[in-house]
């Protein structure tokens, strides 16, 4: 059994597991279930029944129940964001998350965004959080100031050169209040326009509206940093022009001058042993103009929509540190955590008593960041909401085709909650189905994309 086990690259446990559910009466449906939720590594375990009935003549349509599930369940996906918890959900978020963005770049006609919005000025910006100490990195010439040059992939990089004088605290206190920072940042950006174009801020919203959809991220250092689609239109949103004078020029030097404006700072009161600190944005500002199609070296739509789907799924874990909450300081020691990230959650853990209204404790596992990672103006584009939406309408539909007029139709329902997860077994087999849905996936895009390359050619 050892080397049965071995060979199959799973424990003697787990292989025994596998064997269990593979052999069950219910495999066959155990596995549609998982197969209907993506391969979801944590579905969510539902009870209950439903019964559909034509309303006029009392006649049972359809009658369901998961009495006669495997283990008297129905697995549903979790919709986790996070890639570490779920790749499977992460991955319908970012598709959802990319969606949105590009849809407010190129227009989406079926998500009532006129392909006119292509034409209104836009940017891609990045706003960084300043230095709390010298750090192992990559300079683009010479070397490290450990006088070493760093391969790629070096756990080192982005951790204190001198973790004694490196300001931990300084830093998640930064993450933590980097949404207020964000706030005022958009409130002083709309008055560098209105000071540019000779108007007042009311007068503004009369003939402009600023857009945005912005994605944070963890630099490796433990700081965040905001990714950001900044978008001018009319006044009604991407549905109507912006004025003549709104260009991508009078953007840029807006977004420079309001990061570099004093209002946009924040200043956290002194505490305990710890200083008044003011915060601003650092001084790595990268703004670029997004175009629609590029020569290589032009940020595309697509190119944009991409990057901030893909850090929509990724949180503080990309720095080492924990994808959930922390129950208490004694459990890092069990934990095998990288020496920065656990300073960094130390941090937050020791800050928390000196400002109770931060909740430091509770956020110590995204180093002291509170915020949503994903979020945009409210006509940016469309919402998430509205995409997933677009789902259970069309699994509606499907209903409705195989019940008849829905209008005829009561459906009554009783569902509880569980529990949720699988067995070792059962996660095994079910990553094998998720591969096997993303190798689907990624074999009808390669014919997508020669099929629209031989019609090019045509």
């Amino acid at each position: 059994m050892t080397n049965t086990a071995t060979a199959a690259g799973l424990d003697p446990a787990t292989l025994d597991d596998v064997l269990r559910v593979a052999g069950s009466p219910g495999f066959d449906r155990w596995k549609d279930q998982v197969h209907r939720t993506g391969g979801c590594s944590d579905p969510i375990h539902l009870t209950g029944w439903t019964l559909a009935k034509d309303k006029t003549t009392g006649e049972t349509l359809r009658r369901y129940s998961t009495e006669h599930e495997p283990d008297g369940r129905l697995r549903v996906a979790c919709g986790n964001r996070r890639a570490s918890r779920c790749p499977t959900c992460a991955y319908t978020y970012a598709g959802d998350t990319y969606h949105l963005i590009r849809a407010g770049l190129s227009g989406d006609e079926s998500k009532d965004i006129p392909a006119t919005v292509r034409d209104h000025p836009r940017v891609f910006a990045t706003l960084t959080a300043p230095s709390f100490g010298p750090v192992h990195n990559r300079p683009d010439r010479g070397v490290c100031r450990c006088g070493t040059r760093h391969p790629e992939d070096d756990p080192a990089l982005g951790t204190a050169l001198d973790p004694a004088t490196y300001d931990y605290a300084g830093t998640v206190l930064f993450n933590n209040h980097a949404g207020q920072l964000w706030q005022r940042f958009t409130t002083r950006l709309r008055r560098e326009i209105a000071a540019r174009a000779g108007l007042t801020q009311r007068e503004l919203k009369d003939v402009l509206r600023v857009s945005y959809g912005k994605v944070a991220e963890f630099q490796k250092r433990g700081a965040i940093h905001f990714h950001a689609v900044i978008r001018l239109d009319g006044p009604d949103g991407p549905d109507s022009a912006p004025p003549s004078w709104a260009t991508v020029q009078l953007l840029t030097d807006s977004i420079r001058a309001a990061v570099a404006h004093s209002y946009t700072s924040i200043t956290v009161p002194a505490a305990g042993d710890q200083p008044c600190r003011p915060f601003r944005w650092g001084s790595q500002l990268d703004i670029r103009p997004v175009k629609a199609f590029g020569d290589g070296t032009d940020i595309t739509e697509q190119a944009v929509a991409s990057y901030v789907a893909k850090y929509a799924t990724k949180a503080a874990e990309s720095t080492g540190s924990l994808d959930r909450r922390i129950g208490n300081r004694e459990v890092l020691d069990l934990l095998d955590l990288p020496d920065h990230a656990r300073r960094l959650i130390e941090a937050c853990l020791d800050l928390a008593p000196l400002y109770p209204d931060r909740k430091l404790g509770a956020w110590a596992h995204m180093l002291g960041f509170r915020g949503h990672f994903s979020t945009k103006s409210r006509r940016y584009s469309t919402t998430l909401g509205a995409l997933r939406q677009i789902r259970a309408d069309y699994r509606a539909a499907q209903e409705h085709d195989a019940l008849g007029d829905p209008d005829t139709v009561l459906v009554l329902a009783s569902w509880e909650y569980a529990g949720h997860g699988h067995t070792p077994g059962e996660s095994a087999l079910a990553a094998t189905i998720a591969r096997d849905i993303q190798l689907n996936r990624e074999t009808a895009r390669e014919a997508l994309r020669d099929q629209l390359a031989d019609e090019r050619e045509c």
